[in-house]
């Protein structure tokens, strides 16, 4: 252990490890700011934790199970001659359950039909959404955990890296889910994200890669752009009054 902190290897492949867990947590911190905007606040803050502690438990139990991870990127079934392992189909799968979810969100709000309905079944909703985080949970825990595979041999530094990655998505997840809250352009531009998400998921899926990269910074852009339209008004309302 006292040589793993002394080798400056070790610490590089920590911190690059951990940027890019951060990087790929994202994702699950926007999914559950948006299934848990319509809880009420003492619910969504217990359905944010339940998701995030989830996230992290996940993620250690694959961590645990590298040897059974590994043989998930086996090919398990062929189709017009190209091979999908366990793997790709998880990822399809979740990859398609969020541009279902994020589309159904999405003519939700534009219809503004699920008020009513919400606040009829206050219990049964957070069952779901709790069932939802779950799903998702699960399949971003299995892209984050391969990927870190990839990058680094030692489990200590792969453990490290995931705990310090989850309690940054723990710090930021309340912040994140009261601004898309308060603001309602922002949860659309949120859902636009997750339709994005999910069509790079089922796209790797498919072994056609998506350089995150390019995802990531249209989601800054348009995070950016977006937060200096809600200072802008927030200034117009202001100046009126």
């Amino acid at each position: 252990m006292m040589a793993l902190l002394a080798s400056p290897e070790a610490w590089a492949a920590l911190l690059t490890l951990t940027a890019l867990e951060i990087v790929l947590g994202i994702d699950n911190v926007i999914f559950i700011s948006v299934l848990v905007s319509r809880l009420p606040e003492k619910q969504a803050h217990r359905a944010r934790q339940i998701g995030l502690a989830l996230a992290l438990v996940f993620r250690l139990i694959l961590l645990s199970l590298l040897v059974w991870l590994i043989g998930l990127t086996a090919p398990v079934l062929s189709v017009a001659g190209q091979a999908f392992s366990w793997r790709d189909l998880i990822l399809i799968g979740g990859g398609l359950f969020l541009i279902a979810k994020a589309t159904h969100e999405i003519h939700g709000e534009v219809e503004s039909d699920h008020e009513a309905s919400d606040k009829d079944s206050t219990g049964s909703a957070f069952f779901w959404v709790i069932v939802q985080i779950v799903i998702i949970d699960i399949v971003f825990s299995l892209d984050s955990i391969i990927t870190a595979i990839g990058m680094a041999e030692d489990i200590k530094i792969m453990i490290a890296a995931v705990v310090i990655a989850c309690a940054v998505m723990y710090v930021s997840a309340g912040p994140v889910a009261r601004f898309v809250a308060e603001h309602p352009t922002t949860k659309m531009l949120a859902l636009a994200f997750l339709v994005l998400i999910g069509v790079a998921l089922v796209a790797d899926g498919f072994h056609f890669h998506i350089p995150r990269g390019y995802i990531y910074f249209a989601i800054a852009f348009s995070a950016a752009v977006e937060f200096f339209n809600v200072l802008a008004r927030r200034n117009r309302r202001k100046a009126a009054e």
